[in-house]
């Protein structure tokens, strides 16, 4: 545990800036996912959408940062544990099947990206990818937050320079996309699928929490978690705007727009930007089960365990290569996610606040009626 003299980005902004790491990819890091989503609903309920979007974030991963501080469980499989008992093996399975849906979609955009910028195969641009996610995940943890600090650096600051060139060249298309007639919407439901598939990041990167020293840093990095992880969405989404609706039929949104800006060393920047947000995705997905296995053959002493820890990054990346391959980034999008999104709301989701959160409010009475101290003020 902690952590004396463990800083404030270490306590309050590392939480934020890993649950945005590991949702980006999946999230909204090629557009595609922004357009899925949000802006076929029509800009201003797009932008209600990815409202309820930061808010449902901010909540679940309060909740989930205070439970595991609580609870010592710094890590998924703990995490469910203490709330699933024995049926927390339902997570393992989910999450097993997400991360072959994940790495299959951040592959098939990274060979997007290679073809788009370079001519090149797009097998070559996901085996890079491939490559990359090994070279991180075999850091070890501290490399992990590293690429999750000095990654979130570039991230915004692409996105802000791409919003103000944005903004200069179409600025006021941006006010006559909003003057469009509005089309038939879901905005509601789609913002809360989207917020669904996407906050299971909220209990892979409970290891990062390892630095906090108090239940308020659990619940004040939980709340930014929401902001951080959603105003660079946000932007992007302003920056979409001026192409609508025609950007809503484009594989990848983001290569649309950067070509019509006309500026090559953005494109460049911005791709490169979207690499490096999916390597970060990819990483904290495969990183938090070899976590597991690793805690796993630690318990059993079990050297056949230990040596999966470093095969098993190895085979399900190059496994989901030929998912990607064989079912293609749109598909991915628009259907995969959507039933993974619901798979979530019953194993984690509701389990959440009809166990976890009456659990904390059972903890925080009992210090109370011993100590007078809560157990959000420890």
């Amino acid at each position: 545990m902690a952590r004396q003299g463990s800083s404030f980005v270490d306590r309050i902004l590392l939480p934020g800036l890993a649950f945005k790491a590991c949702v980006i990819g999946g999230g909204y890091a090629t557009g595609r996912e922004l357009v899925e989503y949000f802006l076929k609903n029509g800009p201003a309920n797009g932008l209600l959408a990815m409202i309820v979007v930061t808010i449902v974030w901010s909540v679940v991963c309060a909740l989930t940062f205070l439970f595991a501080f609580v609870m010592k469980s710094y890590n998924y499989q703990d995490f469910f544990r203490h709330i699933l008992g024995r049926f927390a093996i339902v997570f393992e399975i989910l999450y097993l099947a997400s991360i072959v849906l994940l790495l299959a979609v951040f592959g098939a955009a990274a060979g997007e990206i290679g073809f788009s910028l370079f001519g090149a195969p797009r097998l070559a641009g996901t085996m890079a990818m491939v490559a990359a996610i090994l070279a991180v995940t075999y850091s070890g943890q501290k490399g992990v937050e590293e690429l999750f600090k000095y990654v979130s650096i570039l991230l915004y600051l692409v996105y802000a320079i791409f919003l103000v060139v944005t903004l200069s060249r179409f600025g006021g298309e941006v006010a006559g996309a909003f003057a469009l007639p509005a089309p038939p919407s879901n905005w509601l439901f789609d913002g809360l699928t989207f917020s669904a598939y996407n906050v299971l990041a909220a209990v892979l990167i409970l290891p990062v929490l390892r630095h906090q020293t108090r239940a308020r840093d659990a619940v004040v990095s939980g709340l930014l978690s929401g902001p951080l992880a959603m105003i660079p969405a946000i932007l992007f989404f302003i920056c979409l705007l001026p192409f609508y609706p025609t950007v809503l039929s484009q594989p990848l949104p983001s290569d649309y727009v950067l070509q019509a800006l006309g500026s090559p060393m953005l494109r460049f920047a911005f791709q490169t930007m979207i690499f490096f947000a999916l390597l970060e995705s990819s990483v904290g997905s495969v990183q938090a089960f070899q976590a597991r296995i690793s805690a796993l053959a630690e318990r059993s002493e079990s050297r056949m365990l230990g040596q999966v820890r470093w095969i098993f990054p190895l085979v399900i990346t190059i496994g989901s290569i030929f998912i990607a391959e064989g079912i293609g980034l749109i598909t991915l999008i628009a259907k995969g996610y959507r039933l993974f999104g619901y798979a979530i709301v019953l194993v984690y989701l509701i389990p959440l606040f009809a166990i976890a959160l009456p659990k904390l409010r059972r903890l925080k009475f009992k210090s109370a009626e011993g100590n007078g101290a809560s157990v959000v003020g420890e």
